[in-house]
């Protein structure tokens, strides 16, 4: 009975934000849901070959991202995840520890007024993530609200450091000129 309470916390805690990056991947919600369904059985069958080496998020993301990516694959979608193309302006916006230069003027004076039609900041937030290129989401899901390292984002997704922070930044940036928007 212990372990079936255990899955039930680990599924309840990573089940929404597995389904948000596999759609990111398949383009498709109720394929991603196959595809969240795929890896909980897979999470299932192999638990027990789980060896620790990296945190069981990492391991259950990992098994998402390459049955997502074999999905993809499999129907005609391929998803980069290269961080090639235009700088964004980086630099203006992000200081050498990856931190805001100066915060968005919609979190310095947030007021219950600012809350549109009855959506918390959290919501915009969220439907601003979404809205991301694949990779860009991907990276800020697992590394932002996932809270996992850098080097596990890298290995998850298959990508450098230096691409990671990239993705990372314009994921930021994106989500910072949604923010923005709602002035």
């Amino acid at each position: 009975m212990g372990d079936r309470a255990a899955f039930e916390q680990v599924y309840n805690r990573h089940n929404t934000t597995l389904v948000r990056v596999a759609t990111g991947i398949v383009k498709n919600c109720a394929t991603a849901e196959e595809v969240v369904q795929e890896t909980w059985i897979a999470v299932l069958k192999y638990i027990s070959g789980f060896e620790g080496r990296s945190s069981l998020a990492s391991w259950i993301f990992t098994i998402l991202i390459n049955k997502a990516r074999s999905r993809a694959k499999r129907e005609g979608r391929i998803v980069s995840f290269d961080g090639a193309g235009e700088d964004d302006n980086l630099a203006a916006a992000f200081d050498g520890r990856g931190r805001w230069k100066n915060m968005p003027e919609l979190w310095e004076t947030l007021t219950p007024e600012r809350i549109l039609a009855g959506r918390s900041v959290m919501e915009h937030v969220n439907a601003a993530i979404d809205a991301l290129p694949p990779g860009q989401r991907s990276v800020i899901i697992l590394r932002a609200q996932q809270g996992l390292d850098a080097e596990e984002v890298c290995a998850i997704l298959g990508i450098s450091e230096g691409n990671m922070r990239v993705l990372l930044h314009r994921a930021r940036l994106g989500v910072r000129a949604a923010l923005d928007g709602l002035m």
